[in-house]
């Protein structure tokens, strides 16, 4: 990789892809420059999150899963090291101020931050949202409901992350929503079949599967979101052409969708592992642009 930076790093026709912590890496990058900001900070769990690459084998006789046609498998580990970071913060809101304080720096006029999160932490996040943005500028709080996992019967299985929307100004942000995908209508006889073959707008519950254990899009990377996810957020709120980013990068889900749409992207991460993984999913297509810069 190139030099840290020591100066702003001017945004041209390539995508950019960073390996560096992001509070040194953010102040170097230039006011209002992008449509939308999508981060998934940690969740703060308290625990290590780690991710084994798996695979589904056929076995007719000893398999534990059911698939299509009653075909049964199991599922077995694959060679290789497990990837994991840990998600332990004292106090996650102290720890995202400052970088959300960045993210309304760098948002255009017209632009929205997406912050996914675990509901244990959305509350607190919202509350310190609400102060640097201003309660004015809360668009939605999105709910992704899923049905995968553990399921304890002494309480109700939590399925959902919440997505906190926020514009930088409630009179200029842009908003597509013919740019978004659409879903089947849950009563279809009460539509007509123009509006049948259309879909319904999504609303503020998406019913979204996470990504599947042996699917294509699966990475290995510990907590991947699905692309559909992050996909409808960017068709959404950016204009074509409009610069999308994510600083925490992950599996780079953000530059996939952005990428698809037709959206430049700048990625930022201080993961080797989550590097390695965006490196690869993007084919080689974004540049790498350097690691942590030095401190202004």
């Amino acid at each position: 990789m190139p030099d840290p930076p020591t100066a702003p790093l001017a945004l041209g026709d390539e995508d950019l892809l960073i390996r560096g912590e992001n509070l040194s890496v953010l102040p170097y990058l230039p006011d209002g420059a992008f449509d939308v900001i999508y981060i998934d900070p940690p969740f703060n769990t308290g625990r290590a999150q780690a991710r084994a690459s798996l695979r589904a084998v056929a076995d007719p006789d000893g398999g534990t899963r059911t698939g299509f046609g009653g075909r049964r498998y199991r599922t077995e580990k694959v060679d290789g090291p497990a990837m994991a970071y840990d998600d332990r913060f004292e106090d996650l809101p102290a720890y995202l101020e400052p970088r959300l304080h960045e993210a309304k720096r760098l948002l255009a006029q017209h632009g929205t931050l997406y912050v996914h999160l675990d509901p244990r932490e959305s509350h607190y996040v919202k509350v310190l949202l609400d102060q640097i943005f201003g309660r004015q500028c809360f668009l939605n709080e999105l709910i992704w409901a899923y049905d995968y996992g553990a399921k304890p019967r002494r309480r109700w299985p939590a399925k959902h992350d919440v997505i906190l929307v926020y514009v930088k100004d409630r009179d200029a942000y842009h908003f597509d929503d013919d740019e978004v995908d659409r879903e089947p209508y849950m009563s279809p006889g009460l539509v007509t079949p123009e509006q049948l073959a259309r879909g319904k707008r999504p609303t503020d519950v998406w019913w979204h599967t996470i990504v599947p254990t042996s699917g294509a899009e699966r990475t290995g990377y510990p907590t991947q979101k699905p692309l559909g996810v992050v996909r409808r957020c960017v068709a959404a709120s950016s204009k074509p052409n409009g610069w999308c980013l994510d600083f925490f990068a992950g599996s780079g889900t953000l530059g996939v969708a952005a990428r698809e749409l037709g959206r430049p992207f700048v990625l930022i991460d201080a993961s080797a592992d989550a590097i390695d993984v965006c490196a690869q999913r993007l084919g080689g297509g974004a540049t790498p642009a350097s690691t942590t810069p030095a401190a202004r």
